[in-house]
């Protein structure tokens, strides 16, 4: 159950569906509140639970950003719920959080062909069909994604063949051109690459990309790539965990997504000093995401957060099964309490 939940969930989170497509808002999760009251924020929002989806997010979010002590702040609708309803996903930044670091976007003018980008946005239309069939499955091969649906699939059997004769190509895209929805496609492709280790680098640099999405599939390919990394440890692939934890911090709910996801799979070996660093620098994040009353997406901080507390996977899951998530929010409560930095000394 655990796989699946996380593979096919964290996908689902950055289709761009229009409003009219979306189902009613199931379910409303908020992060980065601070100080403020989750109950000044629903109630500044003026979006509930059982609404259509609207047209324009822009409204609500203008009227958070007027807040006081509001930085900014961000909404994202994601389809869909087990309830087959559409979350929200309600950020805020407050003065003096914590916050990811910007970034400027290259200005190169290569491209991808345009069959390449005629076949990246073909792929997004079947993933769409397979969400609202409900046949969103995925499993995951040799560090590369595969969906079930057959369409889906067999695309990602072509973008094999692509990456497998264009990676120079596709670096070059991905680290110059001016175009956002090449460099995502270029991130997405390469994760389609015969040697996965040779491209970690590519990705991990593309995590600190200007465009969400480019981040949000190299992040997603890297997750991928962190799992197989883990079920052949003979291979000694190393994917990075200090990039995903910076991004636990974003405003951008796609990159808190991705980052617990591969997270979540980085952490299973209990390294001290990456636990050490996510309680330093990542803890209250966490402990938003392991909040959220959309289950599928809380899991994998859930599980970190634990882990960060020392408890037993074991452990973690009966709790999770249970639906009991007190004692991993109680502990994580006390912590933040306390001093956080003699962690990163020892």
């Amino acid at each position: 159950m655990r796989g699946p939940v996380l593979a096919i969930l964290f996908v689902l989170s950055s289709l761009p569906l229009a409003a009219q497509q979306m189902p009613p808002i199931g379910t409303i999760d908020f992060y980065g509140l601070r100080t403020l009251p989750e109950s000044t924020v629903r109630g500044t929002l003026g979006i509930r639970e059982g609404d259509a989806v609207p047209d324009s997010v822009g409204p609500a979010t203008r009227r958070l950003r007027a807040l006081p002590g509001v930085a900014d702040a961000r909404l994202t609708l994601v389809c869909c719920s087990s309830e087959r309803k559409a979350i929200l996903f309600v950020g805020v930044e407050e003065f003096g959080a914590a916050a990811k670091a910007a970034y400027s976007a290259p200005t190169g003018s290569i491209r991808l062909p345009d069959d390449v980008v005629q076949l990246g946005r073909a792929f997004v239309d079947t993933i769409m069909a397979a969400v609202r069939q409900g046949q969103a499955a995925e499993h995951d091969s040799a560090g590369h994604a595969f969906f079930d649906y057959p369409a889906a699939n067999a695309i990602q059997h072509r973008y094999l063949a692509i990456a497998a004769a264009r990676v120079p190509m596709l670096r070059d895209v991905l680290h110059n051109s001016a175009s956002a929805e090449d460099r995502a496609l270029a991130a997405e492709l390469l994760g389609y690459a015969p040697s996965v280790a040779d491209i970690v680098p590519d990705l991990e640099k593309a995590i600190h990309d200007a465009d969400d999405a480019v981040r949000n599939n190299a992040m997603r390919a890297l997750a991928v790539i962190a799992l197989y990394a883990q079920q052949s440890p003979l291979l000694g692939i190393r994917v990075s965990a200090k990039p995903f934890v910076e991004m636990l911090n974003s405003l951008v709910w796609t990159d808190r997504n991705k980052a617990s996801v591969a997270l979540f799979q980085l952490t299973t070996r209990r390294d001290r000093a990456l636990l050490a660093l996510l309680r330093a620098q990542a803890l209250p994040a966490l402990v938003d995401i392991a909040r959220w009353r959309s289950v599928g997406h809380a899991y994998a901080g859930f599980m970190i957060l634990g882990r960060v507390e020392g408890m037993p996977d074991d452990s973690l899951e009966h709790a999770w099964q249970r639906g009991d998530r007190s004692a991993v929010l109680d502990s994580a409560a006390r912590m933040l309490s306390a001093p956080l930095a003699a962690e990163l000394r020892r």
